[in-house]
């Protein structure tokens, strides 16, 4: 058979959804969709980029352990694959409250990469493409498929875009510059101007990684050992917690000092960052070395982590010190920290210089709002961090699929998950900078906690259809044990023989005058639930989970009613929609900026537009009068 020289052909394959990029995000994203039941492909630069991790070897962190928890409650995978590749883990701020508790594990890099390639590719109703996407096809202003570099066109009815740091990425240390994606890979050149003629809105942000030092270089002798956690807590709700307690890797701490700081001083004029060389607007949350040391000039040292990249490679990460300065200046600056003096640099730091999106395009589902079918996550978004790529995946992956049922779009809203506080914060807010997930950003984060994220969301996830019926049944029986202890601890009482006052005597508790509770003993600050177990004879035996839930909601009981009455004002405001096809130029008494506003981000609820900046609460007075007499 003879073809056509043509350079544009059809791919006959029929697809429901075409994700692009196959990173975090499109991992979630993809794997959503097809377990949803409909036809996806997948496209990604190289099929050895596959959730690739070119910064931090790690998942978790503060506020992101609470994101990856809550993705796994949806029935997302990033927890499961963690859980069985990590090499340390640790819970954070385990001396503050459960508010701001959050797990973070270290990876093995390529195990992880290796791990989720596999999931995808026995997902069924999956396909992988190694192909660069270089349009997006749209006819009266609907989606209806992409065109690759070789010419070829994929018909479906929907598009996910999860495109990363890839779009026109350069990469950045002191003089040199090369138009690639992170780690060396191929970047996408020709997506950006696609979406221009849609009319889609870009920016230009950066990032940044600091090197890898061969691990035979440092001393560690030099450094404080960091080890992880004695009794580890998985990441995911269906992980066995006896299947993750392994044998653990070390981390080191490390720091900078004078010495440093002055080879970075005097060496400023050489960084593409100050000299202008770089464009794009970095992340304030996650500095480079140079910015630190220029922003805190009385700071005489800064912390440096020392992290393995995995159990079969001997390069460490340089937590704390990502760079974009000149090679031998990295090497001065790196040889100046303790522990690092004789370090040999595997692979350079660098700045990275990509295209993404001014979010508020976006409708809270991530559907553009002038694009039907044409879905949007990760930090492609404005957003950074894979924690936060993988929320936004897998919310436009569920999406998408709704969309194709013809189902209303699935919205999280900010009282019921950090994912929620994230999408709305990156939809309605203007962001000038990569957006970072933070516990300061959530106003519920008594109620958002890492530990009942399954509490929370998993009913969701069962709707949805990504949640299996086993594990909803074991959901509905965990809410039981919880119900039934909570109210157990409620009605015991203790009395004051010499048994008890011992217990409370060995806590620094004040001994008892009269009978009271087992909750009331739970409320002392010093006291909880498991250190009342020799004195609470009739406890039953519980799994840990619950006896957790238990002793937060008995401890936290007051707080968590203060915050629920909260929420309930909150969501009247949420619950009072205002239509698509508003005119917001019929409001006479509306201010000019906030009708601008309004116009430009259209929000779905009075809620939303009181938090659009240059709103003012006039202003929601005036639109709630106008929609009342409508």
């Amino acid at each position: 058979m003879k073809y056509s020289a043509s350079s544009v052909w059809e791919n006959k394959d029929e697809y429901d959804i075409a994700v692009v990029g196959a990173g975090h995000a499109g991992c979630e994203a993809a794997l959503a969709a097809a377990r949803l039941g409909f036809r996806t492909v997948i496209f990604t630069v190289s099929v050895d980029s596959i959730a690739l991790m070119p910064c931090n070897p790690n998942i978790g962190g503060s506020s992101k352990g609470h994101l990856v928890r809550e993705v796994d409650a949806l029935g997302g995978e990033m927890g499961k694959v963690i859980d069985r590749t990590f090499i340390q883990s640790k819970m954070l701020n385990s001396s503050k409250g459960p508010a701001v508790h959050s797990l973070r594990a270290q990876a093995d890099k390529a195990d992880y990469s290796r791990t989720m390639r596999q999931v995808l590719e026995e997902q069924e109703h999956l396909d992988i493409r190694q192909m660069e996407v270089t349009d997006i096809l749209a006819e009266d202003g609907r989606v209806t498929g992409v065109q690759t570099y070789s010419g070829a066109i994929y018909r479906c009815r929907a598009v996910v875009l999860c495109t990363g740091t890839y779009l026109k990425a350069r990469c950045i240390y002191g003089d040199i510059s090369t138009y690639t994606g992170p780690n060396g890979l191929q970047s996408a050149n020709y997506l950006t101007d696609s979406l221009k003629k849609l009319g889609v809105r870009m920016y230009r942000f950066k990032t940044g990684t600091p090197a890898r030092i061969d691990r035979n270089s440092i001393d560690f002798s030099r450094m404080e050992e960091q080890k992880g956690d004695e009794r580890v807590i998985p990441f995911s709700f269906t992980t066995d917690p006896e299947d993750v307690q392994i044998d653990q890797v070390s981390c080191w701490l490390t720091y900078t000092n004078k010495k440093t700081h002055e080879i970075i001083r005097q060496n400023l004029d050489r960084s593409p960052l100050f000299s202008g060389a770089i464009e794009g607007t970095g992340p304030r949350y996650c500095p480079s070395i140079e910015d630190k040391v220029v922003k805190f000039p009385n700071k005489d040292r800064h912390q440096v982590f020392i992290e393995p990249e995995g159990l079969h490679t001997t390069e460490m990460y340089v937590g704390g010190m990502s760079s974009s300065l000149p090679e031998d200046v990295q090497y001065a600056m790196y040889r100046s920290v303790p522990g690092l003096e004789n370090a040999r640099i595997v692979r350079n730091a660098y700045a990275i210089e990509y295209d993404c999106i001014d979010a508020r395009q976006l409708k809270n589902t991530l559907e553009f709002k002038d694009i039907e079918g044409l879905f949007s996550g990760g930090q492609f978004n404005g957003s950074s961090g894979y924690e936060e790529a993988a929320a936004q995946g897998l919310i436009a992956g569920i999406n998408a699929a709704r969309k194709l049922q013809g189902k209303e779009g699935v919205v999280i809203d900010r009282s019921q998950g950090y994912i929620g506080v994230l999408i709305d914060d990156l939809v309605t807010k203007e962001n000038h900078e990569p957006y970072r997930m933070m516990t300061s950003r959530a106003e519920y984060r008594l109620l958002l906690r890492q530990d009942n994220a399954d509490l929370r969301l998993t009913k969701l996830g069962y709707e949805i259809g990504l949640i299996s019926e086993e594990r909803y049944q074991r959901l509905l029986e965990k809410e039981r044990l919880i119900k039934r202890e909570t109210e157990r601890a409620e009605h015991t009482n203790i009395g004051t023989s010499e048994k008890v006052q011992k217990l409370l005597a060995s806590f620094g508790s004040t001994p008892l005058t009269s009978g009271t509770t087992i909750a009331e003993l739970i409320r002392r600050p010093e006291l909880s639930y498991e250190k009342l177990a020799p004195i609470d004879e009739k406890r039953p035996e519980l799994p840990y989970d619950v006896k957790e839930q238990v002793d937060i909601n008995i401890k936290y009981d007051g707080y968590i009613k203060r915050q629920m009455r909260q929420v309930e004002q909150f969501r009247k405001l949420e619950k009072k929609k205002i239509p698509d096809a508003i005119d917001y130029d019929e409001i006479q008494s509306l201010r000019i900026e906030a009708r601008q506003k309004l116009k430009q981000i259209r929000p779905s609820s009075i809620g939303q537009a009181s938090r659009i900046a240059g709103v003012s609460p006039a202003d929601i007075s005036v639109l709630l009068v106008y929609l009342g007499s409508k």
